[in-house]
């Protein structure tokens, strides 16, 4: 756990006072609970991860679940409005920023995007549902994104359209 959260801290350049550094820490700490393999044990921790959990939330407007997968370099750029379902998964080098929402499209489907490496979500865009997202790929402020984006993609609007990345 201490090596990850250096790592975010990394990431981070170093801001303590980055609320997303604090929502990766709750992460982390979620995460690190599920490795107590004693149920007695991890109850107590279990509890305070919920607390803890709930009070990042409300002070950064962030919700990010220790269910959800993210790789290195995860970084939440800016704060508040930001929604992870549990069941989405994120690459390496993966930014996200406020008012964003990776989450389910029906919840009779509970399925959430999985997300590429290098991929920049934009402020206020929502990536919903069973699709999948490459690497390398852009999603513009306030996109919907409803169906696959391809690798090396840029998608922007309502609903997204995808458009090749330009090198």
């Amino acid at each position: 756990m201490l090596e990850n959260i250096k790592a975010d801290l990394k990431t981070y350049n170093g801001d303590f006072m980055a609320q997303g550094f604090w929502a990766m820490i709750t992460y982390r700490f979620g995460n690190w609970r599920y490795t107590i393999k004693t149920g007695i044990i991890r109850k107590p921790f279990s509890l305070l991860y919920k607390i803890v959990y709930k009070f990042t939330q409300i002070i950064t407007g962030i919700e990010l679940p220790c269910e959800a997968k993210v790789g290195k370099n995860f970084r939440i750029d800016h704060f508040g409005g930001i929604i992870v379902s549990g069941f989405a998964s994120f690459g390496d080098n993966c930014v996200i920023r406020d008012g964003v929402t990776v989450g389910l499209q029906r919840v009779d489907d509970p399925i959430a995007p999985q997300i590429g490496n290098n991929v920049d979500i934009g402020t206020g865009a929502k990536v919903l549902g069973r699709i999948t997202i490459g690497d390398n790929v852009n999603i513009g402020a306030n996109a919907v994104v409803i169906k696959d984006v391809p690798p090396n993609s840029i998608a922007v609007g309502i609903p997204a359209k995808i458009f090749p990345r330009k090198s």
